[in-house]
């Protein structure tokens, strides 16, 4: 995909960086946004050795202002075909079953829902006008159906996922593609504060390779793996009682 241009937030973290990566290459243009967690200077080098032109911005996906004037600047620099709405935070439940507090419940939606929606609201309209482009929201598979033991993560992600459908349609007669995406467990600093069951869990590397192909494809819900993928549809389809003692193995089981 010589000469596109990527911006993809969460750039930092195992699945940033291994989208950053695959969408590397001479000619590519991408705009990182991440935090400095000892992996920035590490992707910019990776990904300029593999051909890229690199801007990268530490900036906090929960200020919309800044966020959007430096995407805004961007686009105005090298109009953005691909934005992938990838940075996310996690909590969860105590040990002794103790609710999540709400520091940890606002922080998770600002970043989940609100980061998303601040990375690709200045993008709607300028991708509307040039008719094309490709918008990426990173959801979950626990979209479908909340895990006890991380209420706020599974919420956040279920807004995240209804919007993205949403504007799909509202979107899809100006040219302008959206691909929710619905990753399971997938090897990353996320998924280790995950002490419970990781079924089916795959690498960095693999996810970003199903990501980008369903980004080329427009699809309109990329959700891996499938064995896990279709387990999750079930339990969306099965009476309440009955999903509640699936989804308790997740709070109750131990690595």
């Amino acid at each position: 995909m010589t000469g596109t241009s990527v911006l993809i937030t969460g750039a930092t973290g195992d699945i940033g960086m291994a989208l950053s990566r695959i969408y590397s290459s001479p000619g590519n243009s991408l705009a990182l946004i991440g935090k400095d967690n000892g992996n920035r200077d590490t992707i910019i080098r990776e990904c300029e050795q593999l051909g890229a032109r690199v801007i990268y911005e530490d900036i906090d996906v929960r200020d919309y202002d800044q966020l959007s004037r430096w995407i805004l600047d961007i686009d105005q620099q090298h109009p953005i075909d691909i934005v992938i709405a990838n940075a996310g935070v996690t909590s969860s439940i105590g040990k002794d079953g103790s609710p999540e507090s709400w520091q940890d419940v606002k922080r998770v939606f600002d970043v989940n829902l609100y980061g998303t929606l601040h990375t690709i609201q200045p993008l709607i309209e300028p991708m509307r006008q040039r008719g094309r482009g490709q918008i990426g929201i990173v959801s979950s598979l626990a979209a479908y159906r909340g895990l006890p033991v991380t209420p706020a993560y599974s919420g956040s992600k279920a807004a995240t996922k209804v919007y993205g459908e949403a504007i799909r349609g509202v979107l899809a007669d100006d040219g302008v593609g959206v691909s929710v995406i619905c990753p399971g467990f997938v090897q990353s600093a996320m998924s280790d504060k995950f002490l419970r069951p990781k079924p089916f869990m795959i690498t960095p590397e693999k996810a970003a390779a199903i990501i980008k192909r369903g980004m080329d494809a427009n699809r309109a819900r990329i959700s891996f793996p499938f064995p896990l993928n279709l387990g999750t549809w079930f339990m969306a389809l099965t009476p309440p009682p009955v999903a509640e003692l699936l989804t308790n193995l997740f709070r109750y089981g131990k690595n």
